[in-house]
């Protein structure tokens, strides 16, 4: 039975895709009837079945088979053959894995969160769609058709963020969210066809070999180069195509637990399947390594200044995928996979957690919260487990990521690149833990005197979500995907661990212990605008790109309105005058035409001969 099962891994994508089209005529006439609730049931059940799937296939390939591929006929024109092709191994279904566990347990934290939405035949139709969308993405071995599931997913994203539609900010995320992406989809889409000329095939395994032998001019594979990475750019969140998933927050939560942990990684495998092309160009993989040290760094800064939950896991989203191009840039795609692994459980924890607590005191600002400990031990011990399992504390996975990347990076004498890997992870550190410190210690407030733990469908899953991040390292010790003691770089994983025990003491005695009654005071003020207000990088793109395409509109608009126009309704009046004029000539007598045409005649005989008659005066 597995081994039929692990021949039929392409019916993965088909189960949440069958459940989003039987939730689709959940409409209103249903809702009267039935309820909600059928929509949600059904999805979950249907995500299910995908788990099982994954998990039973997944062991066969473990055992040692070798992947399985599938080819699906799409189009056959003038000579092209473009066919679907699919690959199913042991880390593909392991993707497939971690994406329908992800999803399950976030469409149960759903059925809690949304107790009261009518809504939910959409929105676990959209959860579905983004289910059906990643793990179609991790078993597609083609860029072009990769690309195009990306932009499933940027769809999934616009709808989801733009569920309640009839608030603004709900609306003004979705938009920019899409639009954001689309600058991003528009690049990739022309180095995805720049690259079929040259290597004659968007397979990733064809790629692969023919990269081996490329011979490609430097500044041509540099473009390209760029321009693939530029796609991923946007969907993970990078500068400066970062401030939508800040925005994007403004979605239901349960649906930010998808996007934040795993969405948001698609463009980094992507990246990791187009690893050998981007071998090809130092200038392309020094471009990925300065956009993800310049986000990882700068996201890290801002997320310690901001007083919204939300804003400070967006941010510290945007950082980690940050560290995953770094690792892209120096060509090590099993760090950057491992790195995503450990992110996308550990921030799944930490979105839950939040959830958990906004619900029920209705309010993301984290100077009104604080006295949470007592009122909230499951939601404070799963959040700090998160927030353990993603810096760099032993044994958890954060620690081995984190120094799978700076050993690497130390091999290659990257050094400086060590000191952003240190620097972020000690950032990222005192961020969570002044998270945990506003929201968990001192004294309770208004907001937060009578705050019990909420419904057990959002306590549940947040709790074992943690249990899976502890039980993390023993899974990779099973899988062999940890170092042996041997080999380990004792020097880089003290200085990881010396960092995180840092970063968490620093935060842990100014807003556990609250060392000091305004710890913000110690940073000037024009510093704490600077970060709170992302550098003014909104205000930046208002006033150059924003304001150069509202100019360039207005112009378009007065080019269109009184040159375009006036020059048609100009030949629109002459021609109703000329009209009207020849309208008075038509007398109906034979003799006034022809001396008519007798006129006309003879103005063009002169007209024509005109050069002549002067001659002869």
């Amino acid at each position: 039975m597995p081994h039929v099962l692990a021949q039929t891994s392409w019916f993965i994508p088909l189960y949440p895709l069958v459940g989003m089209l039987l939730s689709i005529p959940w409409s209103p006439a249903f809702v009267r009837r039935t309820g909600p609730r059928p929509a949600g049931y059904l999805n979950i059940a249907m995500t299910a079945l995908a788990l099982v799937h994954s998990l039973l296939a997944f062991t066969v390939f473990l055992g040692g088979s070798s992947p399985q591929f599938f080819f699906a006929p799409w189009l056959s024109v003038a000579g092209l053959d473009l066919m679907i092709p699919l690959e199913a191994d042991a880390i593909t279904l392991g993707a497939c894995i971690l994406i329908t566990t992800l999803n399950l347990m976030a469409q149960i934290y759903a059925v809690g969160y949304l107790e009261m939405d009518w809504g939910w035949g959409r929105f676990f139709a959209m959860m579905a769609l983004f289910e059906a969308g990643m793990c179609a993405l991790v078993l597609c071995n083609s860029l072009l058709f990769a690309y195009m599931l990306l932009e499933v997913l940027t769809l999934g994203t616009y709808l989801l963020v733009g569920f309640w539609y009839n608030q603004s900010l709900v609306v003004t995320g979705a938009r920019d969210a899409f639009l954001t992406k689309r600058v991003g989809d528009l690049v990739l889409l022309m180095a995805v066809l720049a690259i079929y000329p040259l290597s004659h095939t968007w397979d990733f395994r064809e790629l692969a070999a023919w990269a081996q032998t490329a011979d490609v001019a430097p500044g041509l594979m540099a473009l390209i180069g760029i321009g693939l990475i530029a796609g991923p750019m946007s969907k993970c969140a990078q500068f400066p195509l970062h401030l939508w998933l800040d925005e994007a927050m403004e979605g239901p939560l349960p649906s930010t637990i998808l996007r934040n942990a795993v969405v948001v990684t698609t463009g980094v495998w992507v990246l990791i399947k187009l690893n050998p092309l981007l071998a090809l160009s130092s200038t392309a993989s020094a471009f990925a390594i300065a956009v993800g040290s310049i986000t990882a760094i700068g996201a890290t800064l801002i997320s310690i200044a901001q007083v919204d939950i939300k804003r400070v896991l967006s941010y510290l989203s945007s950082a980690y995928m940050g560290l995953m191009f770094i690792a892209i840039g120096v060509q090590q795609p099993g760090a950057a996979l491992l790195l995503a692994l450990v992110y996308a459980l550990g921030m799944a924890v930490l979105v839950m957690g939040a959830g958990s607590i906004i619900i029920n005191i209705t309010t993301q600002d984290l100077t009104q919260m604080g006295g949470l400990w007592s009122r909230r031990p499951v939601t404070a011990l799963t959040l700090i487990t998160g927030a353990a399992g993603l810096v760099a504390l032993p044994p958890l996975g954060g620690f081995w990521a984190l120094l799978s990347l700076a050993s690497s990076l130390w091999r290659t004498q990257q050094g400086l690149l060590v000191l952003v890997v240190l620097a972020v992870n000690g950032l990222a550190a005192f961020s969570l833990a002044r998270l945990v410190g506003l929201a968990f210690a001192g004294q309770p407030q208004a907001m937060t005197v009578r705050s019990p733990e909420p419904i057990w469908l959002i306590v549940l899953p947040s709790a074992i979500a943690a249990g899976f991040v502890l039980h993390l390292p023993l899974l990779l010790a099973q899988l062999n995907l940890l170092p042996s003691w041997a080999s380990l770089n004792t020097d880089l994983a003290l200085l990881l661990t010396w960092s995180s025990l840092s970063g968490l003491g620093i935060g842990s005695a100014l807003y556990i212990n609250r060392a000091l009654e305004h710890p913000g005071n110690l940073v000037k003020k024009p510093l704490q605008n600077l970060l709170a207000y992302d550098f003014y990088t909104p205000n930046l793109y208002r006033n150059t790109f924003v304001w150069g395409i509202d100019r360039l509109s207005r112009l378009t608009d007065w080019l269109d309105r009184y040159v375009v126009d006036g020059f048609v309704n100009a030949v629109g009046i002459v021609s109703l005058f000329s009209g009207e004029a020849l309208k008075y000539g038509n007398s109906g007598q034979l003799q006034f035409y022809i001396l008519t045409i007798a006129l006309g005649v003879v103005a063009l005989g002169v007209g024509m001969n005109w050069a002549a008659l002067s001659a002869l005066f």
